[in-house]
Formats: structure tokens, C-alpha cells, sequence
């Protein structure tokens, strides 16, 4: 988690608190505890810095400590944020019936899942799962790159050229010889949306993932989001995809968008 170099010639930016959040960034899907070690090898901070932060979201109960193994895991002070934030999200409501819609086709390995952008990955806000044992598990809090899915880049040509540029440059200060792979994939899902008006990913996230997606829009100035349709590559193909779920696809991000 690389401080953006802005922040610090920005007077209103509070740093003590944005680190506070990093720490509480560092927890991973299916992680319950870590330690002052790990917080600091994540998030690039000394290990006194971070010292100070748990025991300060330790103190409104953000953190819970274990002072038997040293370690920590979120409070309900988080859940509480998620939950508030979760309710706010009035789309997710709306997308139910939409993802449930999309769900009902042909492939009963099909996951259908709305996200928004956060920083260089998107989150997933509400999902539809499929039904088989073997398929693609995606639930709500589940993460996919940005520049390397279909549902980021499916956000990713909808968002203002400002915006989208300052992603690109985010990204080269943390990965300079991922950039020109990064604008080349950019540039193909954008003369795809144009053409077929989805996205594609096949096997650029996951050798093993096939997906195409559409971006969602907010009101004016509000986040883009996304929302794709995928699954496991042995069981979802390109052809199905894009002949059978492409045109639901773009109807149902018509359906959920709040401007055309």
C-alpha cells in the first residue's frame, strides 16, 4: 500500500488517519487474525507507527487484540461501517432482481455480479452465484484487478478520461513494466465496448475464468460500476457468452443505469 506522493503536499489530507485505514485494508478474503508484523510488511509503515495505530483502533473497537498470540482481528466497529454502508448502497437493491434475471439462462455455471471501483480493483456489491459445486465463487466483498478483468474494464471505459488517466498513473508509479500491457489491454476493451458494447476477459484475470461485463452508471458524477457475467473456462465459453449473454448483459446494465 504505497502513500500517493500527493498527499503529502495536501494540507486537508490527514495522514494518521488514512494510515489507520490501511491497516484496517490489510485483511484479506478468508483472513481472521494478523499481527503487528504483518500490518507493517502490508501497508510499508514502521513497526512503532503501527504499534501505536492498533492500539488505537484497538481503543474504538475497530481491532479486537488477542494478547495470548499477539494478533488481531476486525471488531464491530467495522462491521458496523460495512453494514451502514451496505444498506446505503441502494443499487444493490436494485440489482437483485436484475443479477437474478441474468442468472436464469442456458448455464447453470454462470455468476453474475455488480462491483465498484476501489483504488486498482473493484469490489463486489451484490452477487448471483451459480448453482454447480465447481464454478466461480464470488460473494459480496470479493475483489478483481482493474485493468485485468472484464468488470474492471468495463468501469474503466466508462470513466471520465481525467479519471481514468489518474488510475494509469497510480499504477506506473507502483508497476512501470506493467504499463504498456495495461493501456494495450485498455485500448482492445475499449474498441470492444464499442463494437459489441461489453467487455471481455478470457483467462487475462484467471487462466481458468472466462467473463464479460458492462459498466453502470450512476447519476451525474457519481461512481461508474460494473457488471459481468462469467465463470470457470472449461464449463463457460466465449461463443455462449457473447451470443446468449452479451445482449441480456446490455440490457440488464440499461436496466440498473440511473442515465443512458
Amino acid at each position: 500500500m504505497d502513500p500517493n506522493p500527493d498527499e503529502d503536499k495536501d494540507r486537508n489530507f490527514i495522514t494518521a488517519l488514512a494510515r489507520g485505514l490501511d491497516v484496517l485494508r490489510c485483511f484479506r478474503p478468508g483472513e481472521v487474525e494478523l499481527t503487528n508484523t504483518d500490518f507493517s510488511e502490508r501497508t510499508g509503515l514502521p513497526k512503532p507507527t503501527v504499534s501505536r495505530l492498533t492500539y488505537t483502533l484497538c481503543k474504538l473497537e475497530y481491532l479486537v487484540a488477542d494478547p495470548r498470540t499477539g494478533t488481531y482481528r476486525l471488531g464491530a466497529g467495522v462491521l458496523q461501517l460495512g453494514f451502514g454502508v451496505l444498506a446505503g448502497m441502494e443499487i444493490g437493491d436494485r440489482a437483485a432482481e436484475v443479477l437474478s434475471d441474468l442468472g436464469q439462462g442456458p448455464n447453470s455455471y454462470i455468476t453474475v455480479a455488480l462491483g465498484e471501483r476501489f483504488r486498482d480493483v473493484v469490489i463486489y456489491i451484490a452477487t448471483r452465484s451459480s448453482v454447480e459445486d465447481v464454478s466461480l465463487t464470488m460473494r459480496v466483498g470479493s475483489r478483481a484487478p482493474l485493468f485485468h478483468s472484464a468488470i474492471g474494464r468495463a468501469i474503466l471505459v466508462a470513466m471520465p478520461e481525467e479519471a481514468r488517466e489518474a488510475e494509469f498513473e497510480t499504477a506506473l508509479c507502483a508497476d512501470p513494466e506493467g504499463d504498456a500491457l495495461r493501456r494495450a489491454e485498455f485500448a482492445t476493451a475499449l474498441a470492444e465496448y464499442e463494437a459489441q458494447g461489453f467487455c471481455t476477459a478470457y483467462g487475462s484475470w484467471r487462466s481458468d475464468v472466462n467473463g464479460i461485463a458492462v459498466p453502470v452508471f450512476a447519476l451525474e458524477g457519481g461512481p461508474v460500476y460494473g457488471l459481468n457475467v462469467g465463470g470457470p473456462s472449461f464449463h463457460v465459453k466465449k461463443k455462449q457468452l457473447e451470443t446468449h449473454y452479451g445482449p441480456r448483459l446490455i440490457e440488464a446494465g440499461k436496466r440498473l443505469s440511473l442515465r443512458a
